[in-house]
């Protein structure tokens, strides 16, 4: 049994209950988070054995296919998206910044997994949706290499999907700068 994560995401409050609701009752999962984002989507994260997960994300898409923006599962998911989720990663040396940012939700979810299982960097945060306009983006450090490797290749993931907006890599951020972030 593997650990998963899951995501859907979709233009109404009433259709994301009513998802939430649905893949609860499909499968043995746990929801991690499940809220109103920006500009009044409503997401819904889940966790369980990756069987579980999908079946639940899956019986989301087939049953609200309409309204539907985006989902994903993802099997084994890097264990720094959590703290990043909740702004609570510890992030030591900076050397380099990248920042990525979607159009929608799950996409940045997908993006600090990739990031994170690509090159040896750490997540500092990952903004869902929240204050802008259901936009969302991601802060990674390392080294310079490491985060424009991290960088491009989450930026190509994302972009499978049309849900690329626009990424940078900052290196030797300012520590003025630097401070602001975290």
């Amino acid at each position: 049994m593997s650990k998963a994560i899951g995501m859907v995401e979709y233009q109404s409050v009433s259709t994301g209950v009513q998802a939430a609701d649905l893949m609860l009752k499909t499968s043995e999962v746990e929801i991690i988070e499940a809220q109103t984002v920006c500009p009044g989507k409503y997401i819904v994260l889940i966790s369980g054995d990756l069987s579980a997960v999908k079946a639940s994300v899956d019986a989301s898409r087939k049953m609200f296919e309409r309204g539907l923006i985006d989902s994903f599962v993802l099997g084994n998911p890097h264990e720094s998206i959590f703290p990043a989720i909740y702004g609570a990663a510890n992030v030591g040396k900076v050397n380099a910044l990248g920042v990525l940012e979607t159009f929608d939700a799950s996409a940045i979810i997908v993006a600090a997994d990739v990031a994170a299982k690509t090159a040896i960097v750490d997540l500092i945060e990952l903004r869902i949706a929240r204050g802008m306009c259901g936009k969302s983006y991601m802060f990674i450090t390392g080294e310079v290499a490491a985060v424009t490797a991290a960088i491009e290749k989450a930026r190509a993931k994302v972009g499978e999907n049309g849900m690329f907006l626009n990424s940078s890599v900052i290196p030797s951020p300012d520590e003025k700068l630097w401070s602001s972030i975290l």
